[in-house]
């Protein structure tokens, strides 16, 4: 699905990311681990094609990103860790504003609405207004705009951000449910959470790639050492 080759971003003279390669599989929940200042938003901001990198390639669904068209980015949802919500809206009326400037009907958002509602946790909602839900919920909206177009890569930075052991709980659902049909990249700092989601982890540390694997693959290099 993704393949990542000798990755780097510049901010003059900062470097956000370095030489960063990988490769992620059709379906897999990969989380991106790291302290805040890591690299992990730079990565997915790249991924999603909303950053330019400064230097290597990526491959996204066999489509180089640097000469892929703007047709393409209709494959992949993005949540920010602040979703741009529009709080003046309704729950359902911002998803078909979403879902129709991403290239689909008014019918097939409705027709998809009520299964994105489900997958979410927002049953019941949909006449709310955004700017009458907590900080969870609208975490879950945000999450539901970037799934309502049926994207095959859903990448997610820092979904359980502000929300309470509940909400967390029910959010590694949300996103194991959403593996059945694209693939899923997060970023969290917190390990305990995303070895409890992921297939797999991308471990970063001041930009670079300084581990990766499944959570037991991991612990038996930090034993081995």
């Amino acid at each position: 699905m993704i393949e990542v080759r000798n990755l780097s971003r510049f901010y003059e003279k900062n470097t956000a990311i370095y030489d960063l390669t990988f490769k992620i599989q059709d379906n897999e929940i990969v989380g991106f681990l790291g302290l805040n200042g890591a690299g992990k938003s730079t990565t997915l901001k790249i991924l999603a094609c909303l950053l330019e990198a400064s230097s290597g390639e990526v491959t996204i669904d066999g489509e180089n990103l640097a000469t892929a068209n703007v047709a393409f980015r209709s494959k992949i949802g993005f949540l920010p860790e602040e979703p741009p919500l529009y709080k003046e809206m309704t729950v359902s009326e911002f998803l078909l504003y979403l879902g129709q400037l991403r290239g689909k009907s008014k019918q097939e958002i409705l027709t998809n609405l009520p299964s994105v509602l489900k997958k979410c946790q927002l049953q019941g909602h949909e006449h709310q207004l955004i700017s009458q839900m907590s900080l969870g919920y609208r975490k879950r909206v945000g999450i539901a705009q970037a799934i309502i177009h049926n994207p095959k890569l859903v990448i997610l930075d820092e979904p359980i951000s502000g929300l309470d052991p509940y909400q967390i709980v029910e959010m590694r659902e949300v996103i194991r449910n959403l593996s059945k049909d694209a693939t899923i990249l997060l970023s969290s700092h917190n390990l305990s959470e995303v070895a409890e989601t992921c297939d797999r982890l991308l471990v970063l540390h001041d930009g670079k790639l300084i581990a990766q694997g499944t959570t037991q693959e991991l612990s038996s290099t930090v034993r081995s050492h």
